[in-house]
């Protein structure tokens, strides 16, 4: 019999609480059964919040999240309630952006990953971060994150 790579998921299929904070958020991840071909991981996430950490203000992001896997896959639940925990974490643009892209390079070891950060503006200034781990693969299509820039965005 083959081995269940799903065994040991803790909160798809059921009812979970969200987590108060990104510490907090639990990433789970399964072993990738398509190791042996290179492909993109795509997550978009356009309705992302966080808090500043002066005013307690919410701000709003359009997260896209591309990652080519190695061995694992994360769990899209999880990755869903993890990017959910920041709606009450304080911290600047940059620093929820970097902290995502980093979490889940050290809990993957994706092949190669990116992410970007598309937040609406705050004073009339929108802060677009982007990341990425290193060259992005010749071999492997990685589509453009198709985001405008700031003109109304949305």
């Amino acid at each position: 019999m083959a081995e269940n790579i799903y065994e040991g998921l803790t909160q798809l299929g059921g009812s979970t609480k969200v987590p108060q904070s990104p510490e907090e958020a639990v990433l789970e991840r399964v072993a990738n059964p398509q190791a042996d071909v290179r492909y993109n991981v795509r997550f978009t996430a356009p309705e992302f919040t966080s808090l500043c950490p002066m005013t307690g203000q919410p701000d709003f992001a359009h997260l896209v999240i591309d990652y080519v896997p190695g061995d694992w896959l994360v769990e899209s639940k999880s990755l869903k309630l993890y990017l959910t925990s920041f709606r009450n974490h304080g911290a600047f643009h940059e620093d929820c952006t970097i902290s995502i892209a980093r979490r889940l390079v050290n809990f993957l070891e994706p092949e190669w990953l990116r992410i970007g950060g598309y937040w609406y503006p705050r004073g009339g200034i929108p802060i677009d971060v982007f990341w990425q781990t290193g060259a992005c693969p010749e071999d492997v299509w990685i589509p453009d994150q198709d985001v405008p820039p700031y003109r109304g965005r949305g």
